[in-house]
């Protein structure tokens, strides 16, 4: 596609889609960068303006449906906006904790995507791209809310790619790796199992392992670029890695099965 219309992108206060928004504009597109605090985005429309490129920001909680209010000129949307919250053991997790993963990163998406849709066949296509994690290709323990919750976003995206491709919306999943944000720096630390003598020692060696990527991190600049790339290319596949670590995971899950896959890592946890 041309590098043209309007482009939307949620949770873009910082990490991927502050950096996804400005390349967006810095591409061409008149960006609606949105997040829950529009103060927070103040700064971005400075940047782009530096970069003779045109964004604005808007305030949208995607848990909040009285605040989606969309652009009727619609091209791109960027459904990024996404929370990660503690990671206890399974069977400790409390059902609060499920519910406050799944409203923002599902719930708060299907919102947005269904208000979407309408515009973006009004514009007779575009593309709606979704951000979830490589992470859903890997056995990860104590993970399983945040994982779950982008599953189901991969799974809505299946759906959706075959039912809008009549109107020429193309369909595309984002599945980071290790990218450079906020959320990943929270991430270092021992996964709260590591207080249950039962899983002490699965939540150390995963802690152990986690250290490794810290040299592997990607810069949200560059996933951006990557991010962009295929937004533009027609011809990119459903799911799309931005960044080395993500791009092995991929063609792993792609070449084997599931259970080999799966086979191959768990022994990185179970000792």
């Amino acid at each position: 596609m041309e590098a043209t219309g309007r482009a939307l992108v949620t949770g873009a206060s910082r990490g991927i889609g502050r950096a996804v928004a400005l390349e967006l504009a810095r591409r061409g597109f008149e960006v609606v960068a949105t997040m829950r605090n529009r103060a927070d985005g103040l700064d971005l429309v400075e940047q782009a303006a530096s970069a003779g490129a045109a964004l604005r920001v808007q305030e949208i909680d995607v848990t909040n449906p009285t605040s989606i209010r969309l652009p009727e000129e619609l091209t791109v949307l960027v459904n990024n906006a996404g929370v990660e919250r503690e990671h206890p053991a399974f069977e400790s997790t409390p059902m609060e904790l499920w519910r406050s993963m799944f409203e923002t990163n599902v719930f708060g998406l299907i919102d947005v995507t269904r208000q979407a849709i309408p515009a973006l066949r009004r514009a007779g296509g575009g593309v709606l791209c979704n951000v979830t994690s490589s992470s859903i290709l890997a056995p990860v323990p104590f993970y399983a809310p945040y994982r779950a919750s982008k599953a189901a976003v991969s799974a809505l995206g299946e759906s959706l790619r075959a039912e809008l491709a009549p109107f020429g919306i193309r369909v595309l999943e984002i599945m980071p790796g290790p990218i450079d944000t906020d959320m990943l720096a929270g991430s270092a630390k021992a996964p709260e199992a590591i207080e249950d003598a039962d899983y002490q020692a699965m939540a150390q060696r995963y802690f152990e392992g986690r250290a490794a990527i810290e040299g592997q991190k990607t810069s949200t600049v560059d996933a951006a670029n990557a991010i962009v790339d295929a937004i533009l290319d027609d011809e990119a596949p459903l799911r799309v890695a931005c960044d080395p670590m993500a791009v092995a995971l991929l063609d792993g899950w792609r070449a084997g099965s599931d259970e080999s896959l799966m086979q191959a890592m768990l022994p990185t946890w179970t000792g």
